[in-house]
Formats: structure tokens, C-alpha cells, sequence
């Protein structure tokens, strides 16, 4: 007898209440809706299913599951407690305990004195298990403040929203490119550019992947904001960090291990391993916080070695700290948002409100308290760059909002808008000095030309050594003719410490704006297996594990009179084709096909929908009841889909 046949047999021994308890265990077996226990054991079965039986299981229950596996046919009760060296008390509990829950997922029944395993099951890699792997001991738990624990997530957290906003930033400005991921030289790179190791600046990355802000552009495999990125960064830090939060438990790369961020291989249960570290802190009390975090990460990889290594297991919690999930031993309330799926409300705590002033100082750096906000970072984006603590403003920066078309009067002004002390003297000067020396020399593409109203300058250009590439030749007194393109011989001005800027064939300046360039992001990843309508309830995995009990137990044989014929074949009929209605709702609708009369019957028509109708059943074939309804029009009804059936009148 196959593994198959021989689950399908030990499920016919079993009453409904063991039938329901399989099921409650089984949930992808139940979401089938099986008819019968040998359907219900083919689901069982099923790799699939199994392999995520097992991934459920802990560590005791996989070394016995191994030494049943390993024992085949001559595995028994003694047997195994043999292999395992079961000798004390404790271990053979343990072995007990170990082999009812095996019997409860289906995956170990007995058969007579012998012990079978599910199909397809295999001995784990390595040496077989000695003895039961033993519990460690349970994380130690002290009590301390809800309010602590929020309290220290806010720095960590407001951190990780500025790193992102500066990740994104630095993407949109920079090339960062990637083959088969960000390798650990360019991780690198990124990380001294944002003032990061290298482990935060790989979960920035991946965080941001995440959560759409960052995406891989397909014919250059540059990372590049996505076009959702511009309303993220212009949001409140707390609807930034909300998005962040959300994303996180969806993340499947593997934590901490040493690979090219971004790399394609991601983990089978990265996901299960963030989320397990926030439902195992979520079993704690608001006011409790456990003592030692190693004892959480041994917890969590003996009671689901499959998703809990233990490595990974404290890279997730370091995840979690960084992002303002758990701190101090303790879930934060934003961590509990998290799991309870309303994170805006609970993240509005835990970054300060967007500053909407800086401080300019006269060294030529501006700082601001708390994280900028849109208009603050979109004026000192104008002509300042990204610095240690804050932004620093140089000629570069001044030169690039007068390209964009800005004068000096509006860049003062829009300085002097977000300032909380005025603008300094010397950022005055800085922004005057190279206003006056921009636009004294203009490039025309020709192809092409440059233009100055000087000629001692043209002359001093036209001998420049950083200049000989362009192959400088005067036209006339202030015009210079250039072999390279208009781009080249700006990008080269540029370099030599000139500020030209780019003109028409009329002489009229033309801005010159950089193209932002945006990727749309990737559609969502499906995770792990997920029911693909709403799991089955207490009451109707009852109803049917009782149908199924029912359905397989065997039916006397009876005779009907030749009058009761019809009927009684409708009944069979009626019965076989519905595991729902109960047998006086089946006789009613027999009745009803057999003389013609109306009932009143509820048909399912979605999930946990139903439509009531009231009908005269005309005709029952292949599973189908063909009836009028009170207007005459004609329908077809699946009998398998009819919830309830009532007389009329």
C-alpha cells in the first residue's frame, strides 16, 4: 500500500473532531474545500504542503520526524525512542509530545505498531540526529515602561528616514550601478558618501527597493528613483517612516549575510524571519521588555529552525532596532502598528516635525533641527550640497541655480525665507562673486563657438593647457570657435575653473536643466502562500470535517418502492453532489424536483456571499439544477454552490 493510500486509511479511523484539528493545522488543505479523505489526503500530500508543514515545526519535532524518516519501515514508537536515546523521563515526554503533534499535522500516523511518514519526505542533510534537541531556556522577562522603549526608537528611527531621503537623493544625482547587484565596492563607496557602515547603507538600499522609492533600470541597471519617490521625499517624516515601517516585514533578502546588496537570490523565508521577530516581541506585555536578546534569538531557532537561523535571527532584530521596531528588550507602539496594519497613526510619535528653518552660519553651512522639510530642502537643495550635519554652500551649488534661470536677488530671497537668523554676509558675497562672473562667457552650439564680450579673456581661454582638447580657434575678437560639442566644451570650462553658460545663435542665455530621469516601480512581490480567499472559520471547518466524516461512511443498502423510485434517486443524487445541506434541506428540494413545487433556496456567489432566490426546480443533471423562477425565466444553479433550501409557504 502506497504512503498515500495508507494516509487515506488512518483518516477513515479518525472521527470529526480529529478530521478538524488536522484542518485547523492544515489550513492550505482545508482552502482546497476537498469531498472526500482521499481528496483530503492528496492535498496532504502535496509537496507544497508539506514542505510547509514542516517549515512550521520545531526543532524536537524535526529530530524525531528525521529519525522516522531515516527508520522507514521499521520505524515504531520504540524504535525511534531507541535512536534517539530516550531513556529518561523527561526525553520520552518530550518524545511523546514530539509524535502527537507530528500526528496532528498529518505528517507521522501510526499503523499498528509501526509509525509511517507523509510521501516525500526526506532525512535532513548531516549526520542524523543523536537525542531530541531540548528547549532552550525561555526568554527571562523584566518589567519597565511602554514609554521607555518609544523614547529610544526615536533617534534610530528618525535616522533611518534621513539616511533613505539621502539614499534617494544621492541615486538621483549619482550613478550607482548594479550587474547582479550593488557589489561590496560600490556599497561602499555609498556608505562613506552618506557617513554609514556598510550593513546600514545595504539595509537602506534594500529597504528603499522595498518599498518602490528605488528600482534597477532596465537598459542600464543603474539604481534610479522610481516616480513615486518625488511625493515620498515631499511627504511628513512620519507618513516617510509609516511607508518604511510597512515595507520592512516584506523584505526576503537574508539579514546581515555578506552578499552584494540588491543580489537576485533572495531568501525563501526573509520575510518569516522579520516577521517572526516582531510577533515573538508582541507576545509581551506593554509594560515588559525581555532581559537578554540571545535568549530571544535561541527561542526563535528551536521553535522554527526553518525560518530562524540563528545569525539571521539577529541580524532581524538589529532590522528592527534600526528602524525603531523593537528597543530596550521591547516592542515599540510602532512595532505593534506593524503588525496590526496601522502604522500612520502610531509613526506620527516617533520623528520630530519637519523644520521649516535652518541656521546659515558664516562658515557657509546651514543646519537645521529635526528633519528639513519640502520647501527648506528644496531651497537649500537650490545651491547648497549635502554635508556632515547639514549642507554646505559652495560656487558649484550657486553656479547650478543660476543655470536653472535664478538671479542673485532670487536666490537671496529664497535663502532668506527658510533662514532663522538672516543670511550671512559671506553667503551673500559667495552668491554676488559668482553672479557677476557668470554669463561672461557663453557657448553657442555650432558645434561650436564660445563668446565673450572680453577679449583679454578669450585670449587667456584660447591658452589654457586644460583647454587644449577643444582645439581653440578665434573667429573674431570675442568669438572662439571649439571642436567639440556645446556639452564637452561647457563640461571642460567648467573644469578649468571658468563659469560659462550656454547661449543661442541670438545671444540669449538658455537654461540648462538636468533631466531627472524616473523608472517605474516594480509591481509587489507575492510572499509566501497566502489563501486566496478568506480563511475558513471554526464553525465551517466543523461543518466540513463533519461532511467529509459523513461522506465516507458507509450507507446501507436499501430498496426503494417503485412509486418512491424518482424521489429517492434525486435524494442519492442531491446528497452525493453537496457536503452543505442537511438532509431535510436535500428531501425538500427532491420533493420540490419531483412535483413541481416553489422553494426558497440561497446560493453562494462569492466568498461569504450569498443570493436568495425562489424557484421551481424543472431538471437535475451533472451536478446541475435547471429551474424557473416566479417570472418564468430559466437558470441553472450548481448544486454544489446551494447553501440552503426552505419550502415556500
Amino acid at each position: 500500500m502506497s504512503r498515500k493510500s495508507a494516509l487515506a486509511s488512518w483518516l477513515h479511523e479518525l472521527d470529526a473532531q480529529d478530521i478538524r484539528d488536522i484542518l485547523a493545522l492544515r489550513k492550505d488543505a482545508a482552502d482546497s474545500h476537498p469531498d472526500s479523505l482521499r481528496g483530503l489526503a492528496d492535498e496532504l500530500t502535496a509537496p507544497a504542503s508539506v514542505k510547509r508543514a514542516v517549515d512550521g515545526l520545531d526543532r524536537a519535532c524535526r529530530d524525531v520526524l528525521d529519525a522516522v524518516v531515516r527508520l522507514g519501515e521499521d520505524a515504531s514508537t520504540d524504535t525511534v525512542a531507541e535512536s534517539l536515546h530516550c531513556n529518561g523521563k523527561s526525553s520520552r515526554a518530550e518524545l511523546k509530545r514530539a509524535l502527537a503533534r507530528l500526528r496532528a499535522h498529518a505528517l507521522v500516523w501510526p499503523a499498528g505498531d509501526r509509525l509511517r511518514a507523509a510521501s516525500g519526505l526526506r532525512p535532513a542533510d548531516g549526520a542524523p540526529p543523536r537525542r531530541i534537541t531540548p528547549p532552550p531556556r525561555a526568554p527571562r522577562r523584566t518589567a519597565q515602561h511602554q514609554d521607555f522603549a518609544d523614547r529610544a526608537a526615536i533617534t534610530p528611527a528618525t535616522s533611518t528616514v534621513d539616511g533613505i531621503t539621502r539614499l534617494v537623493e544621492l541615486c538621483d544625482n549619482d550613478v550607482v550601478a548594479t550587474r547582479s547587484g550593488v557589489g561590496v565596492r560600490e556599497l561602499r563607496r555609498i556608505a562613506g558618501r552618506l557617513r554609514a557602515d556598510e550593513a546600514r547603507a545595504r539595509l537602506w538600499l534594500e529597504l528603499a527597493v522595498e518599498a518602490r522609492l528605488l528600482a534597477v533600470a532596465d537598459q542600464d541597471r543603474r539604481v534610479l528613483p522610481t516616480t513615486r519617490s518625488d511625493d515620498w521625499r515631499g511627504a511628513s517624516p512620519s507618513d516617510r517612516l509609516a511607508e518604511l515601517a510597512r515595507a520592512w516585514p516584506r523584505m526576503t533578502w537574508t539579514p546581515a549575510k555578506p552578499r552584494p546588496a540588491l543580489s537576485g537570490q533572495a531568501s525563501e523565508h526573509g520575510d518569516a524571519t522579520r516577521r517572526g521577530v516582531l510577533e515573538q516581541y508582541a507576545e509581551l506585555a506593554e509594560d515588559e521588555a525581555f532581559e537578554h536578546r540571545h535568549e530571544v534569538v535561541a527561542d526563535l531557532a528551536w521553535s522554527r529552525p526553518a525560518a530562524h537561523d540563528p545569525g539571521a535571527t539577529e541580524a532581524a532584530l538589529v532590522e528592527a532596532e534600526t528602524i525603531g521596531l523593537v528597543a530596550l528588550g521591547a516592542l515599540t507602539a510602532l512595532g505593534r502598528a506593524v503588525l496590526a496594519g496601522d502604522v500612520a497613526r502610531a509613526a506620527a510619535g516617533f520623528v520630530p516635525p519637519a523644520a521649516q528653518k535652518a541656521q546659515l552660519r558664516p562658515d557657509l553651512t546651514a543646519v537645521a533641527v529635526g528633519l528639513p522639510g519640502r520647501e527648506l530642502r528644496a531651497a537649500l537643495e537650490l545651491v547648497a550640497e549635502p554635508a556632515e550635519g547639514g549642507w554646505r554652500f559652495t560656487g558649484a551649488g550657486v553656479r547650478r541655480a543660476l543655470d536653472a534661470g535664478h538671479t542673485p536677488d532670487e536666490v537671496l530671497a529664497r535663502l532668506a525665507e527658510v533662514a532663522e537668523h538672516g543670511v550671512p554676509q559671506s553667503l551673500e558675497r559667495l552668491v554676488r562673486e559668482v553672479a557677476r562672473r557668470h554669463g561672461q562667457v557663453t557657448v553657442t552650439a555650432v558645434a561650436c563657438c564660445v563668446r565673450a564680450d572680453d577679449p583679454q579673456l578669450l585670449t587667456e581661454i584660447a591658452r589654457h593647457r586644460a583647454l587644449v582638447p577643444l582645439d581653440l580657434h578665434r573667429l573674431a575678437p570675442t568669438v572662439l570657435a571649439s571642436a567639440k560639442p556645446a556639452g564637452e566644451t561647457l563640461a571642460l570650462l567648467r573644469a578649468a575653473g571658468y563659469a560659462p553658460a550656454p547661449a543661442a545663435l541670438d545671444g540669449r542665455s538658455v537654461l540648462e536643466r538636468v533631466p531627472r530621469r524616473r523608472v517605474e516601480p516594480p509591481s509587489r512581490k507575492v510572499g509566501s502562500w497566502q489563501p486566496w480567499r478568506a480563511p475558513l472559520t471554526d464553525q465551517e471547518l466543523s461543518r466540513l470535517a463533519v461532511a467529509l466524516v459523513e461522506q465516507a461512511r458507509p450507507r446501507p443498502r436499501f430498496v426503494p418502492p417503485r412509486a418512491e423510485s424518482r424521489r429517492m434517486g434525486a435524494v442519492r443524487l442531491l446528497r452525493d453532489q453537496s457536503l452543505v445541506l442537511r438532509d431535510s434541506e436535500v428531501l425538500a428540494l427532491a420533493e420540490a424536483l419531483v412535483t413541481g413545487t416553489c422553494v426558497e433556496v440561497e446560493v453562494a456567489s462569492g466568498p461569504r456571499a450569498t443570493d436568495r432566490h425562489v424557484i421551481t426546480p424543472v431538471d437535475h443533471a451533472a451536478g446541475t439544477l435547471t429551474a424557473k423562477d416566479q417570472s418564468g425565466g430559466a437558470h441553472e444553479f450548481p448544486v454544489g454552490r446551494i447553501r440552503s433550501v426552505r419550502p415556500v409557504g
